[in-house]
């Protein structure tokens, strides 16, 4: 199989995440099928409860049983905040899975030791940083993770407001840039904030996930592929 006919099944809690992402896919493998499966309404409760309960991870699960029954050969989760369950349900489905940000934060632990964290999320920021903490450790390399969280950013694009969800992201862009080697975005909501982002700003490294998901994704099926 070419990876013209590959099959990859995209996993959303949000539709601030889909653009991003689509037009990535557009960019990096256009030759790629996408199946989108969506549930908006684990977002809100995410953002409610700032946790993932079991009902969430349940209802996940189920979209990717959706995805794996209608075919794909892959299936990428495109919200960062929900990372830590692909590890507790992947090895349930002969496909690869991916999460959101995984590629990302692993590429951040190499390119330097002082990590800036943006999410527009409250869940999301906690998530990347222990992730990132984990990987750190496990690579025995010493990071230091600095965290901002900007809800009322998230707020501003589900209103509608990009000129404010960007505007609000660049001020913590700027604010760590004197201490950071590298500054992630926490979630594809926010790759546009970096299309939109004056480069006076900062000359440090600024990583998003779409671009590297979307390599990643596409890696991992043909590598599957060469093993089988």
């Amino acid at each position: 199989m070419s990876e013209a006919d590959y099959r990859i099944g995209l996993i959303h809690a949000t539709m601030n995440s889909v653009q991003p992402i689509l037009e990535a896919f557009q960019v990096h493998a256009p030759q790629v099928t996408l199946v989108n499966f969506m549930d908006e309404s684990l977002i809100f409760e995410l953002n409610e409860t700032g946790i993932v309960t079991k009902s969430m991870a349940r209802r996940l699960l189920n979209l990717v049983e959706k995805a794996v029954m209608s075919g794909v050969d892959g299936v990428l989760l495109t919200c960062s905040s929900f990372t830590p369950v692909v590890a507790e349900i992947r090895h349930l489905f002969d496909v690869p899975m991916l999460s959101a940000d995984l590629s990302m934060l692993e590429k951040a632990v190499e390119m330097g030791s002082r990590i800036g964290v943006i999410a527009t999320v409250e869940a999301a920021g906690p998530t990347t940083a222990t992730i990132l903490e984990k990987i750190s450790s496990e690579k025995q390399k010493d990071v230091v993770v600095k965290t901002v969280v900007i809800p009322e950013a998230f707020k501003a694009l589900q209103n509608g407001n990009r000129t404010q969800h960007d505007e609000l992201i660049h001020r913590e862009v700027q604010g760590l840039s004197n201490d950071c080697d590298v500054i992630l975005f926490a979630q594809f909501s926010m790759a546009r904030a970096l299309e939109t982002l004056d480069t006076t700003i900062t000359t440090i490294p600024i990583l998003t996930s779409p671009e590297i998901s979307v390599k990643s994704i596409v890696a991992e099926i043909s590598k599957k592929e060469i093993i089988v």
